[in-house]
């Protein structure tokens, strides 16, 4: 092989397997000598790949973790089983997948070849996850196309759907892009209302970048941080919940169970813990978090709270007793709610 870079291409990829490779054997799989191994093993370093050497009649080569990401290459394979992780995981606001998920798949699908967008794509829509996720599924695409905005100061346009059910079109100023833990949310200059704004991302539709740059503005927080500036936002429309609530089992088995934007929990005795923390969340959601926990549990306050846990509980007991009436059980379930938020001028942020 005598294309240096086709050649460099070629022996980094093999390099990437996980094993060592013998001098000899990369030279005949590459079809040049060991002496041209060497050379182009010198040429992955300077590039910045920290490949190792050991000597001796078993030695070889092996690629190692190194003080730096260096570019990865990929087999087809690979490319599908990345891609698909990650929409699977970006499609639902899971905890611990937040923005960078979101740019890692927005590179991927980038330059990925359409051969294997169509194997994604088709992969994705012929299965059904099962997830534990409390928020709206996303389509990753909307995740992407936000996410490529963001990072590429362009204006998006997207419809959108408020809270009350109201369409509107909108054209804003992509800032970040923030994960709850349970939603997604898009923290944005809106240029129709001439005011910054989140938006949840489950409410928005056909998101197009516009191609016309913009110079990010400074967002109205003393930290400039998009998620300070996202709790303020739905702290302004409904109240914050604080809570006091002691569970009837250790803290490392509630807080495995709780998510972490609840706060944390502290061991109160053998088998005993109290969680005190303030929350922007729904009071709904709250109450089927704590629920699901799976262990008793008393809630110290609000008293707004224990008494939607109590009609909560009431409404379960009829749904699992016989009706007198009809001789089955009935019942309902419970739902997540949001406010919208207006807001003029710079004073900032309506929550949408």
């Amino acid at each position: 092989m005598t294309d240096t870079p086709a050649r460099l291409l070629k022996l980094l990829s093999l390099l990437q397997t996980p094993r060592e490779w013998p001098g000899t054997e990369l030279a005949g799989r590459l079809d040049v000598t060991p002496r041209t191994i060497r050379r182009d093993i010198d040429r992955l370093r300077d590039l910045g790949y920290p490949v190792e050497a050991t000597r001796g009649s078993v030695g070889g080569y092996r690629l190692v973790a190194g003080s730096a990401m260096p570019p990865l290459l990929l087999d087809d394979e690979e490319a599908v089983a990345i891609a698909v992780g990650l929409r699977a995981g970006a499609g639902h606001a899971i905890e611990g997948v937040d923005e960078a998920s979101v740019r890692a798949l927005a590179k991927l699908e980038q330059v990925l070849p359409s051969r294997l967008r169509h194997r994604v794509s088709s992969l994705q829509n012929a299965t059904v996850p099962l997830t534990r996720g409390d928020g709206s599924t996303i389509d990753p695409r909307t995740l992407t196309a936000i996410a490529s905005a963001v990072t590429g100061r362009e204006r998006l346009r997207f419809a959108y759907r408020s809270g009350d059910g109201t369409a509107s079109q909108r054209q804003a100023e992509p800032y970040r892009l923030v994960s709850t833990g349970s939603r997604w949310y898009l923290v944005a200059y809106d240029l129709g209302r001439e005011d910054w704004r989140t938006f949840r991302v489950d409410r928005v539709s056909d998101p197009f970048a516009t191609g016309s740059r913009f110079t990010p503005r400074e967002l109205p927080t003393e930290s400039g941080d998009a998620a300070e500036f996202l709790t303020r936002s739905m702290a302004r429309t409904q109240p914050e919940l604080h809570l006091d609530v002691t569970f009837r089992a250790p803290a490392d088995f509630v807080a495995a169970r709780l998510p972490a934007t609840l706060g944390a929990v502290e061991p109160t005795g053998e088998g005993t813990c109290r969680l005190r923390a303030v929350s922007a969340d729904s009071l709904e959601w709250v109450a089927l978090r704590l629920a699901l926990v799976d262990c008793e549990f008393e809630v110290h306050g609000p008293a707004h709270l224990v008494e939607h846990l109590g009609a909560l509980g009431a409404r379960l007991t009829r749904a699992a007793s016989p009706s007198s009436e009809t001789g089955t059980g009935t019942g309902t379930g419970t739902g997540t709610g949001t406010g919208t938020g207006t807001g003029t001028g710079t004073t900032g942020g309506g929550h949408e």
